[in-house]
């Protein structure tokens, strides 16, 4: 039995799901009372968290009602941009260490992200903000040339994004960006060549760390859902310092200041950083939770804890690195490759997720890929 003392440390979670559980984990073995909210969808947060608020994670008034009576140490969560914009909203009313909630919505906004890097003088793709029905000509007004990427203004997770290749073929990618935009919005965008990666990083007061540099593998056109993620990445060393000089400027340009933060950027023929967009959380897909640790030893889950009750990260390493790969299941083949692994290098597997067979052949996005493993050797 768990006795709760007057004393002990109380920490908000916003999200209840597989991710989110590896937070509440952390949290329960470094002493705080978890308190955790979520819409109630029996997600494993449910049962692991010392309490459970059956309440969404985007009625933020209500969740900071309930937080006044908890009195939190910190808010926190990991790997979705949806429970950032609460949790800043929540820190900074009770005065906790957090990103300003202006830049929770900055950042959780492509076009505004956009057009603050662009300010700043950051490489980033050529844009231009839709709504319902756009045609062509804002593809020419802005001076884009195809093929475009088109994607909603403020989802994550691949989803309603299109490569497109002709004028004929705009009205339904942003159709489809539109429907699952919140506000109805898309943002027409300059299409990149070169190889993804994304670089993590956690910021406290001011001051930017650099963790590691992620591989990126896709499904490729038209709708680039991520396969799977490595660390170490592949980027040479010579190229690593001017690529952080940039990311360090597109995260002063956000005003990130206390959180983790996943830059997406590619890499051009010419080794140019350009940069996509910039999460201010940690990367979802287990990267932040998983990978970031094997990889570099670094605790990345209890630094996000200790920035946002407002201590410095430790950079204490608490395993030996290793090459840290995740694959996502998206057919029987896959499962295959994954009863291959099992028979020759168990000794390399860390994890393997629930895995959702009826989604097999039938991923759109991120959300519907059958599931996932992760090795480490």
């Amino acid at each position: 039995m768990r006795f709760w003392g007057r004393n002990m440390k109380k920490l908000v979670i916003i999200g209840a799901n597989d991710f989110q559980n590896r937070l509440i984990l952390k949290a329960k073995e470094m002493g705080f009372e978890t308190h955790v909210f979520a819409w109630a969808a029996g997600d494993i947060g449910e049962r692991t968290a010392d309490h459970f608020y059956p309440v969404s994670i985007v009625e933020k008034e209500q969740i900071l009602e309930e937080c006044r009576k908890i009195r939190p140490d910190g808010v926190c969560s990991i790997a979705s941009d949806l429970a950032t914009v609460t949790v800043n909203y929540v820190s900074e009313a009770l005065g906790l260490n957090s990103n300003a909630y202006e830049v929770t919505l900055r950042c959780t906004n492509k076009y505004e992200m956009r057009k603050a890097m662009k300010a700043a003088g950051v490489g980033t793709p050529g844009f231009v903000k839709v709504g319902p029905g756009a045609a062509a000509e804002a593809v020419l007004a802005a001076g884009l040339e195809y093929p475009v990427i088109v994607k909603p203004t403020d989802r994550s997770g691949s989803r309603g994004i299109t490569k497109v290749y002709r004028a004929e073929e705009l009205p339904d990618a942003v159709a489809a960006a539109v429907e699952n935009s919140f506000e109805k919005r898309a943002v027409i965008e300059e299409y990149l060549e070169g190889d993804e990666y994304s670089c993590e990083c956690i910021s406290f007061h001011g001051e930017h760390h650099f963790l590691a540099f992620t591989k990126k593998f896709t499904t490729g056109a038209p709708h680039f859902i991520e396969t799977g993620h490595r660390e170490p990445s592949d980027i040479p060393e010579e190229l690593q310092p001017g690529i952080l000089e940039e990311i360090f400027r597109a995260l002063d340009a956000l005003g990130i200041t206390d959180s983790a933060s996943h830059a997406e950027f590619k890499l051009g023929p010419d080794g140019r950083c350009r940069i996509i967009e910039i999460g201010a959380r940690m990367g979802g897909d287990c990267i932040g939770s998983d990978l970031v640790p094997l990889s570099t030893g670094y605790d990345f889950v209890r630094m996000v804890i200790d920035v946002a009750c407002g201590q410095a990260p430790s950079f204490e390493k608490i395993c030996e690195p290793r090459t840290a790969e995740i694959r996502f299941a998206f057919t029987a083949e896959d499962l295959k490759e994954l009863e291959e692994l099992k028979r020759t290098r168990p000794e390399s597997i860390v994890r393997i997720s629930e895995m959702e067979e009826e989604n097999l052949g039938k991923t759109v996005d991120s959300s519907t890929r059958a599931g996932y493993w992760i090795t480490a050797e």
